[in-house]
């Protein structure tokens, strides 16, 4: 979807949400804003 490579997309939402990743902040771990921002997709 979008160029976003599976793989990858839920390799790193599922490490952001192991460390604490903030539940009202949970609509930047969906598939299309994996990639983008400052930090996103560099964990």
């Amino acid at each position: 979807m979008k160029g976003v490579e599976p793989y990858a997309w839920l390799r790193d939402a599922l490490e952001r949400i192991a460390a604490g990743h903030p539940m009202s902040s949970i609509h930047e771990l969906l598939p299309w804003n994996f990639g983008t921002g400052t930090d996103a997709g560099n964990h």
